[in-house]
């Protein structure tokens, strides 16, 4: 089937020579483009949502540990971390 697409100048002087450097028909080029977004955007609507496991217990931090400061949270930890 044939049909007229506007593109960029760049993106298609690009693609012209992606394709001759491959060796392949600026058509092809394109289809298989257009398949592989295609295939992209299809496997990634089957993917299951998945469930991050979430602390529910008490406790949390100890008194004046700094949640932001990597080094307060490695000091918090000792020497055997």
């Amino acid at each position: 089937m044939k049909t007229t697409l506007n593109l960029n100048d760049q993106l298609l002087a690009d693609a012209k020579a992606l394709a001759a450097q491959q060796r392949m028909t600026l058509t092809r080029l394109i289809e298989e483009g257009l398949r592989l977004r295609l295939r992209a955007k299809a496997s990634s609507a089957k993917r299951a949502r998945v469930r991050l496991p979430v602390f529910k217990g008490r406790g949390g931090l100890a008194n004046g540990v700094d949640p932001l400061s990597n080094k307060a949270l490695l000091e918090a930890l000792g020497d055997d971390a």
